[in-house]
């Protein structure tokens, strides 16, 4: 008689797995709402200052906005590399505290550095 095999290996990437699917399920419906707040705030420098924009609106300046969003998304997968590790130290309330104040301070962050990257980076340069 044959004996069934088990259907989960009980490799040492067995607990890694683990934690990837716990940090995938917290961060990525968040990261929805990360775009819509720079997308928001993108959006409200454009409408407050749509003169000085219009002659900078061009497909150019649509692919380096597309490009920026990318790399704003590419910071975003930064909190893996941070809350991975971390799932092993914290345990229940102080690890759903920690997750939301790392995106809060990351988001923030976001928005402090999109803001400056627009005022210092593009306003000037736009005629």
């Amino acid at each position: 008689m044959e004996t069934a095999l088990p259907t989960q290996s009980q490799s040492p990437s067995g607990p890694l797995r683990g934690l990837l699917a716990d940090a995938i399920r917290f961060w990525e419906p968040r990261r929805l709402i990360y775009n819509v707040i720079l997308a928001v705030i993108v959006v409200v420098w454009l409408v407050a200052s749509w003169p000085h924009f219009r002659p900078a609106f061009t497909l150019h300046s649509l692919l380096l906005l597309g490009i920026l969003a990318l790399l704003a998304n590419a910071c975003y997968c930064a909190a893996y590399f941070v809350d991975i590790p971390m799932q092993s130290l914290l345990v229940g309330d102080a690890r759903r505290r920690y997750r939301w104040l790392l995106w809060l301070i990351g988001t923030l962050f976001a928005v402090l550095f999109e803001n400056y990257w627009i005022v210092d980076e593009i306003y000037p340069f736009v005629q």
